[in-house]
């Protein structure tokens, strides 16, 4: 019998879904309103395991994970083991459901991480596979493939997206000075980090202040994922955006999203569309933009994951109506003093129902995340 773990699951099973995990993480933020899942073909005649078929879901969405991995494997798949991080799809479409494909292609096993919500799956993928005979093993690793699916999760279950506040805190737990536009709190290491996490967002969000404060470009800046910079979209109720601004000339590159209400200047509407610019109508409660219903919209345009990176206000707004799904907070070493903007959260007020992910180091700079249970 394989050795298994204090989870009672075989530790074998864990070792190779993990592994599919890192491999799904390959396109996230690239399959449109599907999640980025990973899968492994793994046999073993009698040497001990091997790998022989390997496959994310494409760019775009298609094709599914399952599909790459059978073709990679080819006639190796029979006999063999599946790992899949998500329930393999039971629906038709203008192809075959996966989970058809793994029976037809004679996989013995099939171990799955996190079940999908959709209801045209959920469960429905493992009712095929059992019916063929086929041994599935559910629910390895599901916490973590949740987790690194939560964007996808979500939309399905509460059709809107995954929302991530992430604030940058100086050691005195300020976020900037007012009316000094962008202030350096991290390094180097830690920005980095910050343009992964947008490399794997569907969208990046700011406040209109933000926006006039730091005139950011929010995108990928880092050699080979330039092409991976997410939408930004700015909270912009009355259109004061400057069409000279670093987020509107870039718009040629990568899109822009600004939400206003039907009041805003027809004229600084057309000035905009014209140089690109997309928009998004949007509601006022009580003098803001009405974040649920822009959520809905974000959804409906196929985004499954929005980074905040707003300023206070904004990072307040979303806190208040409770719309903040995962937190994660990096802080730099040094002090901005009484003058600074204070934080609307730190490590030491956290919103009830959260629970801390991690913690990590980059460079001098310390990071942590919690999430909160989908």
């Amino acid at each position: 019998m394989a050795a298994s773990d204090k989870t009672g699951q075989p530790a074998l099973d864990r070792r190779f879904m993990a592994a599919a995990l890192r491999l799904s993480r390959k396109h996230a933020g690239r399959t449109a309103t599907n999640p980025s899942v990973g899968t492994l073909i793994v046999r073993d005649d009698g040497a001990g395991p091997m790998i022989v078929g390997t496959g994310v879901t494409a760019v775009g969405g298609r094709p599914h994970a399952e599909t790459e991995a059978l073709a990679e494997a080819g006639a190796l798949a029979h006999g063999a083991t599946a790992y899949v991080t998500l329930e393999p799809c039971a629906h038709h479409g203008r192809t075959p459901p996966c989970a058809n494909a793994l029976v037809n292609a004679g996989v013995a096993r099939v171990v799955g991480a996190a079940s999908d919500p959709d209801p045209r799956v959920s469960g429905k993928g493992y009712e095929i596979l059992r019916a063929a005979g086929i041994e599935v093993v559910e629910k390895v690793l599901a916490a973590e493939a949740a987790e690194q699916m939560a964007g996808y999760l979500i939309r399905s279950l509460r059709k809107r997206p995954e929302v991530i506040l992430k604030l940058a805190l100086s050691s005195d737990g300020k976020i900037g000075r007012e009316g000094q536009g962008q202030v350096s709190i991290t390094g180097d290491v830690a920005r980095r980090e910050v343009y992964l996490m947008r490399a794997e967002a569907d969208g990046i969000l700011v406040g209109i202040g933000t926006a006039l404060e730091d005139d950011p470009a929010l995108t990928v800046r880092l050699p080979g994922l330039e092409n991976r910079s997410p939408a930004r979209i700015v909270l912009d109720r009355q259109i004061r955006l400057p069409e000279a601004s670093k987020l509107v000339s870039g718009v040629d590159r990568v899109p822009l999203y600004v939400a206003a209400c039907l009041e805003a200047d027809p004229q600084r509407r057309t000035v905009l569309e014209r140089a690109g610019v997309r928009f998004i109508g949007t509601e006022t409660h009580e003098g803001g933009v009405a974040l649920p219903e822009l959520l809905e919209d974000l959804a409906a345009l196929g985004m499954a994951s929005v980074l905040v990176e707003g300023g206070a206000k904004v990072a307040s707004a979303f806190l208040a109506e409770e719309l903040v799904d995962r937190i994660v907070l990096f802080q730099g070493p040094e002090a901005i003093g009484a003058d600074g903007i204070a934080s609307p959260i730190d490590a030491d007020h956290i919103p009830a129902g959260f629970r801390k992910l991690r913690d990590m180091r980059f460079g001098e700079d310390s990071y942590a995340e919690w999430i909160r249970n989908i």
